[in-house]
């Protein structure tokens, strides 16, 4: 499991502050499909830019991303993930394996490493080894684990999951513990808000859900 500290701030040429936003994302592997999960807020600073910022991303019908960092970032990083999985399918007739699409994901963090992509991501879904999750942080370092989380809440989110999670538990327990731990973060990151996006991804396919606050 990695946690890594999401940066605040990051320094430009002119020595001025640029802000990075902030976000709680989990992902959970249960033992009939993976749950993806991240609030809606998307703030820069002090400011709140948005309320109902999208962070979880459909990749192909098996696979899903949740993302913690510039919103541009994750958007563009899922768009050419789903464009490599949809060319996989067409070449060679079968859909591409969650970990070929963390793999991918990796590569185009690694390619972009001397102006990285600020965002740390998880993917998960169901394949024919099973539903599985892989982390990755903004360097492309690529982790398979049974629960993560990532981003400014992650700290928070984290002892929810330590605490609650358990192998075998089906995804409706999945979704309930994954909206308890962004839910904890919430109250407690300034950063994050607003209501929660989940990925409910089983063999049958993704479901979407959101939840206002």
């Amino acid at each position: 499991m990695i946690i890594i500290e999401e940066r605040k701030h990051e320094l430009n040429e002119q020595g001025q502050y640029i802000a990075i936003p902030g976000a709680t994302t989990v992902g959970i592997v249960c033992s009939d499909g993976v749950v993806l999960a991240s609030e809606k807020r998307v703030s820069y600073g002090n400011f709140v830019l948005s309320r109902v910022g999208k962070k979880v991303f459909k990749i192909s019908d098996h696979i899903g991303a949740a993302c913690a960092g510039l919103v541009s970032d994750m958007q563009i990083l899922a768009r050419e993930v789903g464009v490599y999985a949809n060319l996989f399918k067409l070449e060679s007739g079968r859909p591409i394996s969650v970990r070929a699409a963390a793999k991918v994901m990796s590569n185009l963090l690694f390619s972009s490493r001397l102006l990285p992509y600020i965002t740390e991501t998880i993917i998960g879904g169901v394949d024919d080894e099973g539903p599985s999750i892989y982390v990755l942080d903004i360097l492309g370092s690529t982790i398979p684990d049974k629960y993560a989380a990532v981003g400014s809440g992650a700290e928070i989110a984290i002892g929810v999951l330590e605490e609650s999670y358990k192998d075998g538990m089906t995804v409706e327990e999945g979704r309930e513990l994954a909206i308890k731990a962004v839910k904890s973060a919430i109250s407690r990151d300034a950063m994050s808000g607003d209501g929660i996006d989940l990925l409910i991804i089983t063999k049958n396919g993704i479901r979407e859900e959101s939840i206002k606050f």
